[in-house]
């Protein structure tokens, strides 16, 4: 079995650079189960890398500081103390949100991270509140963490400070991810089949239940608007959600493996879905097609296969800022960079028991993480993107494909909007 198709040299296929990494302390005593990195997570605003080294610890970082360390050591690793110099300067400033690093013992071993953000004029969705316990800023930054033991904390970014814990499900928080409107949603998915939305500007009330899946739940993600959220789980599951009547759009059926990851493009149009089955699928969430296919075992497995152990399971999937490009981690042992317009990986780097990746916010790195704990980065492709992809993604973010096949243009044109050439 291979690892690209046979029309593809594998040697033309350009090798990522890696920039740094950051690896996590190790003990004579250490466990093998336990020392996972499950989590990286990057803030919106760019501030903050956030990564779970396993054994209970999320380690937090300010992002500047560490992407000029790596500048400045080359690929050397950067000490598990680095910035360290830095953030005792920035907590002596007096500066109230100058990013410093911070070490958070969560109490359980991580599964989930996410990053949340609060915009003022974004109200609570829930009605005739006269008090609260916290009242979220514009500079407040939070990170959410969803634990092995159902719980969920909610954590200053900024001081490092416990303020919420959430607890409701009864099993491992596998996801979580906060509505990029600002408005302090959050969407947990668990173990226990269920996704919880929860309202931290009132306090972290969970307002709704979300009931569908069969088995495992494992990841979730906002559509760029916040008025859609896809979850993915066990039994080859795709469910789309309308996040303001809390009701089912659709199930997107295809994989036939457990659907592990997903993450909507940036302008909404598209989603990338990573299963056990050996693949990433592209889709249009808005009618529920399948428009690309990555694979990452060749020649093809058959359903059966695909659906069971088959060294090659997609464990992570990303999208990239420029909308062009996707990343995949799978089982073996390397990570893909995919571009949209091909149907090959254009770059890729060896990366050994990797499980989680994301891009950075302005999409220039990409992180993995991996079974010891560690982080490992890579310089992502560098790509121009064209006017006319500019144009379609300023098109996209504001229009389904239902209006885009309604538009007076051209058919060819038609099909460049929804991603069909």
């Amino acid at each position: 079995m291979a690892s690209f198709p046979p029309s593809v040299n594998e040697k033309l296929i350009a090798r990522s650079r890696p920039i740094g990494e950051l690896l996590a302390p190790t003990s004579p005593f250490d466990k093998k189960c336990g020392r996972e990195n499950w989590t990286v997570a990057f803030a919106p605003d760019g501030s903050y890398f956030a990564w779970s080294q396993g054994h209970r610890i999320v380690k937090l970082v300010p992002w500047t500081q560490c992407f000029n360390n790596f500048l400045l050591h080359g690929t050397k690793n950067v000490p598990n103390s680095v910035n360290s110099r830095l953030s005792r300067q920035n907590s002596d400033s007096g500066q109230k949100n100058k990013p410093c690093e911070h070490i958070i013992d969560c109490g359980d071993i991580v599964w989930s991270l996410a990053f949340g953000s609060s915009v003022p004029e974004k109200q609570s969705r829930c009605v005739n509140i006269e008090w609260h316990r916290f009242k979220f800023g514009q500079d407040q930054l939070l990170l959410a963490t969803g634990l092995n033991n159902g719980r969920i904390k909610i954590w200053d970014a900024y001081t490092g400070k416990l303020l919420l814990n959430l607890m409701d499900h009864t099993e491992v928080v596998r996801d979580l991810t906060f509505a990029p409107d600002g408005s302090l949603i959050l969407v947990s998915a668990s173990r226990d089949k269920t996704l919880r939305v929860w309202d931290l500007k009132d306090d972290g009330n969970m307002m709704k239940v979300l009931r569908g899946h069969q088995n495992w739940v494992y990841g979730c993600a906002f559509s760029p608007d916040s008025s859609i959220l896809c979850s993915v789980g066990a039994s080859k599951a795709v469910f789309l959600w309308d996040m303001d009547k809390y009701t089912m759009i659709r199930k997107l059926e295809g994989h036939h493996n457990d659907v592990v990851a997903c993450e909507f493009s940036p302008d909404g149009a598209l989603l990338a879905t990573a299963s056990y089955d050996t693949r990433v699928y592209v889709w249009d969430p808005h009618i529920g097609v399948i428009l690309m296919e990555f694979g990452h075992l060749f020649p093809a497995p058959t359903p059966i296969f695909a659906g069971g152990a088959n060294d090659r399971w997609v464990r992570s999937v990303s999208f990239s800022h420029d909308g062009l490009h996707i990343a995949s981690l799978a089982d073996d042992k390397m990570v893909r960079f995919w571009s949209i317009e091909e149907d090959y990986p254009v770059q890729v780097a060896p990366l050994s028991n990797g499980l989680c990746c994301a891009f950075s916010t302005d999409g220039s790195v990409l992180a993995a993480g991996t079974h010891d704990g560690s982080v490992y980065f890579w310089a992502t492709p560098k790509h121009v993107s064209s006017l006319q992809h500019l144009c379609r993604m300023a098109i996209r973010r504001v229009m389904p494909t239902s209006q885009v096949r309604n538009l007076p243009v051209p058919s060819k044109v038609v099909e460049f909007l929804s991603y069909q050439i």
